[in-house]
């Protein structure tokens, strides 16, 4: 879309230079891709998108400078009017004939008599021109100069070479053809929208005119057509011609009322003063819609939207100069879109229109707000957690059906009893509601083994049913499936991992701190292949490793997997202070390591318990630094260092006050687990 600086100033007194308005015009979102002088004018080039029909004309930019200036927007004409002139001649009688009112909307026809086809003045065709239009003689150029100006494309007949008595808006016939005004002859067929009259096609509507209806020197009397014609029907039809036309780029976005109007208007006037013609008659078929419904803005939303305060009545008068009908209350405006601004829908676009005019320079930068929510209010709040956090730690959410057959349960090992049966199942495999997750994600494995994924790591949350004291209990459960080996490149290399408990067992410890549990829960060896999870004494899941029968029936082979069940229910009843918040360290830490050998049986987790308790508040951290099994150490022992942080949050601490509490620490380890130190 191109247009120039002088025609812009005969909307707005601009008083700001071309440059300096590109560079506005680029920040309120109308790019401006090129700025050149010519004949002492500046010609603009800018993009539009396809949601902005309105920026196609000269007067829609120039609201839009109104309104990024704070000037006032005016029309630099008076319309004609649509009235028949005071002693015309005879008015020839005519018909519109719509055949599809969803083709055409809206048809209008403006009988104009008695004027001269002339070449246009030298400031109409200077202006054309430097928008890259060719002028042609001053009827056509003028219909041309509208269209640029107001966005409605406009086309005129020679009267006198149309059939008399009615002008036809209907599909073309199959094998029909038409000359079209470049001089080339084209094959249409019913997907095409034409202008006609009795005798055969004048127009291809919506994108150009035919030669044989065409304005000539000799004309002295034309037809005017104003219309809106279906856009995606215009679309379809240039695409099937191959042709495309600056009429056709502008209808195929839409058209309103109130550009059909100021469109004709400038065009009727520009003919009474350049070609002398008069109106004599105006015919039109269809209704245009002028109704748009209000939209309420409210002080809350455009402060919570755009992040800092604008006042209302800001706000209001940029809505205002946009052309928007604008009426206030006390603390939100209702607000009415005109017709050409068919984009605006809801509060969210009349705040952005706000945003873009007020300026996107004019933002403060801010810091974003981060409450703090040490808490969980509630169980939706805490599975969407659990949920991000094992997206987090790489796992893929899957979802499977809740049905299931016996036949899968048992496969599992699944005792049969106390299972909710389906009273009319569609088949055997949707018998029961399912009592565990895991058959369907051991399901879920063997699809995605089968699909060459040699690592799977999947997780579902969902309910599962059990019979409980003579009826149906719905629980939410969490499942966890591991298999097969995790590649991954270090320095020395790819390496190949394969999954096994452990990699579970920290999924598992990872969703306990994510919950703020900090103790009270246990992993213990219930039997061979399976990890029991306590939580204050109640079983709250499991790990498992399935035996090789149970892989081999769901046609997992030769693939390490593990999986695990959660009770996220009993889960959520504990949960606790999820995040704590504390001043940052203002004293230095003490490092002190101790260097032990245990026996293979000492658990780590009850060595650091140990440590943590005995150390007191002064410990800040205690963490496992090196592990070590060798020749240096006895069979069936083990060699590791922790590294014990000490700091307090009042003061710095000297070595005499830890000293004591080291030497405790290792009384400790030689009493309770008979650790030797190194």
């Amino acid at each position: 879309m191109k247009f120039t600086y002088n025609w812009l100033k005969e909307f707005v007194d601009i008083k700001i230079s071309a440059r300096e308005l590109a560079d506005k015009l680029t920040m309120a979102g109308i790019e401006v891709t090129a700025l050149e002088k010519r004949s002492g004018d500046f010609v603009f080039e800018i993009e539009i998108t396809s949601n902005r029909p309105d920026w196609l004309s000269v007067a829609g930019i120039a609201r839009e400078v109104a309104a990024i200036t704070n000037l006032k927007f005016k029309v630099p004409f008076a319309a004609a009017g649509l009235r028949p002139a005071k002693g015309a001649r005879e008015k020839p009688v005519f018909q519109i004939n719509v055949e599809d009112k969803k083709d055409c909307p809206f048809y209008s026809a403006t009988i104009i008599q008695g004027l001269q086809v002339v070449d246009s003045p030298d400031w109409l065709k200077e202006r054309l021109e430097l928008i890259g239009c060719r002028s042609v003689n001053n009827i056509v150029d003028i219909t041309n100069y509208a269209m640029f100006e107001w966005g409605e494309p406009l086309h005129a007949f020679d009267l006198s070479k149309l059939a008399p008595g009615e002008i036809i808006i209907r599909r073309a016939k199959t094998g029909e053809k038409i000359l079209t005004i470049d001089q080339q002859e084209r094959s249409l067929d019913p997907r095409v929208l034409l202008i006609a009259d009795k005798s055969r096609p004048l127009a291809i509507a919506g994108v150009m005119g035919g030669q044989e209806s065409e304005i000539s020197f000799s004309t002295r009397d034309i037809l005017l057509e104003a219309a809106v014609f279906n856009p995606v029907l215009v679309r379809k039809g240039r695409q099937l011609i191959g042709l495309q036309s600056d009429s056709s780029y502008r209808f195929e976005r839409g058209i309103d009322r109130q550009t059909l109007e100021s469109s004709r208007n400038r065009a009727v006037s520009l003919i009474n003063r350049i070609a002398g013609g008069r109106i004599v008659s105006e015919k039109s078929r269809g209704v245009l819609s002028a109704k748009s419904g209000k939209i309420k803005l409210t002080a809350l939303s455009l402060e919570g939207t755009l992040g800092f305060s604008l006042p209302l009545g800001k706000a209001a008068a940029i809505l205002d100069k946009l052309g928007f009908r604008v009426s206030r209350s006390k603390n939100h405006l209702l607000v009415t879109a005109p017709l050409f601004r068919r984009d605006i829908l809801s509060q969210i676009d009349l705040i952005e229109e706000v945003a873009r005019v007020y300026g996107y320079d004019k933002v403060p930068s801010t810091l974003p707000k981060i409450l703090p929510r040490p808490q969980v209010s509630t169980q939706n709040d805490f599975v969407r957690g659990v949920k991000n956090l094992l997206v987090a730690l790489g796992l893929n959410e899957a979802i499977t059906y809740s049905l299931v057959d016996r036949g899968s349960l048992s496969g599992c090992g699944i005792n049969q009893d106390g299972h909710v049966e389906i009273e009319n199942p569609l088949s055997l495999e949707q018998e029961l509601l399912r009592p565990t997750i895991l058959p369907a994600l051991l399901k879920a494995v063997a699809h995605n083994l089968s699909h060459q994924q040699n690592y799977v790591n999947i997780f579902e949350i969902s309910n599962v049913f059990r019979m409980v004291g003579g009826g149906p209990r719905e629980t939410l459960s969490l499942g966890i499936a591991f298999c097969g080996k995790q590649a991954y490149l270090s320095d020395s290399g790819r390496i190949e991992h394969e999954v096994g408990v452990l990699d579970l067992k920290g999924v598992v410890e990872k969703i306990l701190e994510f919950s703020g549990i900090k103790k009270d829960y246990a992993f213990l060896q219930a039997a061979p292949g399976e990890i029991k999870i306590t939580l204050k004494g109640r079983e709250l899941g499991k790990i498992i490793v399935p035996p090789a029968e149970t892989l081999d029936r769901f046609e997992i082979k030769n693939r390490n997997t593990v999986l695990a069940e959660i009770d996220l229910e009993l889960l959520f009843r504990h949960v606790g202070a999820r995040i704590q918040f504390k001043p940052l360290a203002c004293f230095p830490k003490i490092s002190r390591d101790l260097s032990i050998v245990l026996k293979e049986e000492v658990s780590l987790e009850n060595v650091l318990r140990e440590i943590k308790s005995v150390a007191g508040d002064l410990l800040e951290e205690a963490a496992i630094t090196d592990f070590y099994r060798g020749k240096q150490i006895p069979a069936g022992h083990k060699s590791l260092t922790i590294s014990c942080v000490f700091r307090s949050p009042q003061r710095t601490l000297s070595d005499a006050e830890i000293q004591p509490i080291h030497a405790r620490l290792i009384q400790v380890m030689a009493e309770r687990f008979g650790a030797k130190i190194r």
